[in-house]
């Protein structure tokens, strides 16, 4: 296991800090772990790797904790960042570009993005311990977004999008089993994905949260009614 790791945090007196830093820059291959000691302010340029084993809403610290990284010297080319609190999926990357003065004139545009309602602009990937329970599974994902503009160019009523998800929904349940008990089952594991698919219609027509609630039970209720029905309630 790793033997140079040391830690800092509010208890450390002054000399305590110092000692610990001066190892941590003297340390090449040194682990230096923190609670709100070393996000700000601090700079030691040899840093390669930035663990951030916490979330933030805040788009300005968490660039100034990923900076502790970025600062450039000879013979590094590269920092790493593992990110534990998923806030590149709240905040973005922090490579990616960004206007600091739209940041600062439009402070609200950028305040409590929230993951959730981020996800809905995200693909849905399967996981491969649900998909080996669909061994007859098609490639081609079903699209939400793009049905639903298909529908609304050709004058179709937004009902349509659900009626062809539920349908496709039940396809691949019905080719993965003819046994209403494991079709229940096939129907759990889908839960995730008919969750992400229906916050994405329910953004389409602009719904509200309370609706998407209710329109999952309502699609997951017809789903298991059509399946039902359709292995004639065998157990």
């Amino acid at each position: 296991g790793f033997q140079n790791i040391r830690h800092l945090d509010s208890t450390f007196s002054s000399q305590e800090r110092r000692e610990v830093l001066d190892w941590f820059r003297n340390t090449s291959d040194g682990i230096l772990t923190s609670v709100g000691i070393l996000t700000t302010g601090f700079d030691e340029p040899s840093v390669e790797s930035i663990i951030l084993n916490r979330a933030t809403r805040s788009l300005t610290l968490y660039h100034q904790m990923i900076g502790r990284g970025s600062r450039v010297i000879p013979n590094k080319e590269h920092f790493s960042i593992i990110d534990l609190g998923n806030n590149a999926l709240r905040l973005g990357y922090w490579q990616d570009y960004i206007d600091w003065n739209d940041v600062f004139n439009y402070p609200i545009k950028y305040i409590d993005r929230d993951y959730e309602k981020d996800i809905e602009e995200r693909i849905y990937v399967m996981p491969d311990d649900i998909k080996q329970r669909f061994k007859n599974i098609s490639d081609e994902d079903f699209d939400v977004k793009e049905v639903y503009k298909y529908c609304m160019k050709n004058g179709i009523r937004p009902k349509k999008v659900l009626e062809e998800s539920t349908e496709n929904h039940f396809q691949l349940i019905m080719d993965n089993t003819m046994h209403y008990k494991e079709a229940q089952e096939l129907l759990h594991l889908l839960k995730d994905e008919i969750s992400h698919r229906l916050k994405i219609f329910t953004k389409c027509i602009n719904g509200s949260d309370n609706y998407a609630a209710w329109l999952t039970d309502e699609y997951n209720r017809k789903l298991k009614s059509k399946i039902w029905h359709a292995l004639n309630g065998e157990l």
